[in-house]
């Protein structure tokens, strides 16, 4: 499939994925049906190198296709969104291991976790794991878990010589781990985003890196400096992509609905027109920012000159902005449509439960707007990727 493509077919799944919504909902991950028309559409791996059969597809495409899918409901956005950035992830295994992976043609699904909850022992031909990670957010339709485990020496973490832990990523097949379900929760119900455990498993060397290993690619989209933007481009798509949803879904609801104590339809009324008004300016300008800042930054890759500190802060700056944008423009619509936004019939009702969830992500993390003040003051932030 080719990128222009891959946005049509976005566009094409939009309805399926609205139908599917309350099924999505009560079976907390996206349905089989739904989740097979998106891995034959090749979204769930949108970041795969091309080396390794996969479509590489630039950061603002990824955008457009989250977005996209993110309007019509927010978990299964997620669900792309997540696969997307692991799919990331196998640009740091050499070209040959991915292939074996992803297999012929490429149907590469993953899911996982970066958070260190797992230890794996070396061993001959590569490592013994053992663990539990949470927040494997399309698990039930992932053929590949991303595992971070701490290298352990006997009952001793291994140290780095700065004295920090030694981390490596290991990727486990799907039918080698065990679910454990825990996925009880107020929003972004339907991305199955469950708790699940290895039980020592064996995964080759081949199969695994050190978590900060620099990427085997050398194509833009691994440049290890705009790591992070790349990553969390489509972070920002499901985000506002919640935020327009609630937006349309608040346009369609003040054509036919008034409120208890009121007859007259809400798009009659002062305030509410102006909270639309606010929330479309709120959403339209985030979304440009994103767009002018990561859009300078590729261009930047793409001409093979190294980024900047200040167009890094200005691409970071721009998806954390936007996140935080999203939940604004969200209460505001949900707010001026009273008590009518509380319905779960509604999709309005939802999207104010997911955008509060999507803003928890790592990515959305308050302390990098001080990150990015510091580098716009000529100063070095302790975070990574800055």
């Amino acid at each position: 499939m080719t990128i222009p493509d891959i946005v049509a077919a976005a566009t094409r799944l939009a309805p399926a994925v609205r139908a599917a919504r309350a099924d999505a909902e009560q079976m907390r991950q996206t349905p089989p049906a739904l989740a097979d028309a998106i891995t034959k559409a090749g979204i769930y791996q949108m970041y795969l190198p091309r080396s390794m059969g996969g479509p590489e597809t630039p950061p603002l495409t990824a955008f457009r296709v989250v977005e996209e899918l993110s309007k019509a409901d927010g978990s299964v956005g997620w669900c792309a969104m997540i696969a997307t950035a692991l799919s990331l992830n196998a640009g740091r295994l050499p070209a040959e291991v991915g292939r074996e992976l992803a297999g012929t043609p490429a149907d590469y699904r993953g899911a996982g976790s970066a958070r260190v909850g797992g230890r794996a022992w070396e061993i001959a031909g590569g490592y013994r794991v053992n663990g539990r990670w949470n927040f494997a957010s399309g698990i039930q339709n992932a053929n590949w878990l991303y595992c971070t485990c701490a290298m352990m020496d006997g009952d001793t973490p291994r140290q780095t010589a700065a004295g920090t832990p030694v981390l490596r990523a290991v990727w486990v097949p799907r039918k080698s781990v065990t679910i454990v379900d825990t996925w009880s929760v107020m929003g972004m119900r339907g991305t199955g985003s469950q708790d699940f455990t290895v039980d020592d498993v064996f995964v080759p060397a081949a199969r695994s890196c050190l978590s900060d290993a620099p990427p085997a690619e050398t194509g833009p989209l691994f440049n290890q400096r705009a790591w992070y933007v790349t990553l969390w481009t489509p972070s920002a798509a499901n985000a506002l992509g919640i935020a327009r949803g609630a937006i349309d879904s608040l346009a369609e609801i003040a054509a036919t609905e008034a409120s208890t104590l009121s007859t007259q339809l809400l798009r009659d009324r002062p305030m509410v027109q102006a909270r639309i008004g606010e929330a479309e300016a709120i959403v339209n300008a985030a979304r440009a920012y994103v767009f002018d800042a990561v859009g300078c930054l590729w261009d930047t890759l793409c001409a093979g000159k190294t980024p900047s500190d200040q167009k890094i802060a200005q691409a970071r700056l721009a998806l954390v902005h936007a996140m935080h944008e999203s939940v604004r423009a969200v209460d505001k619509v949900f707010h001026a449509a009273g008590t009518n936004a509380i319905y779960t019939r509604l999709p309005l009702e939802r999207a104010f439960r997911d955008v509060h969830v999507a803003v928890q992500h790592g990515a959305a993390l308050p302390s990098y707007f001080e990150s990015a003040g510091k580098v716009l003051m000529g100063l070095r932030p302790a975070e990574p990727g800055w």
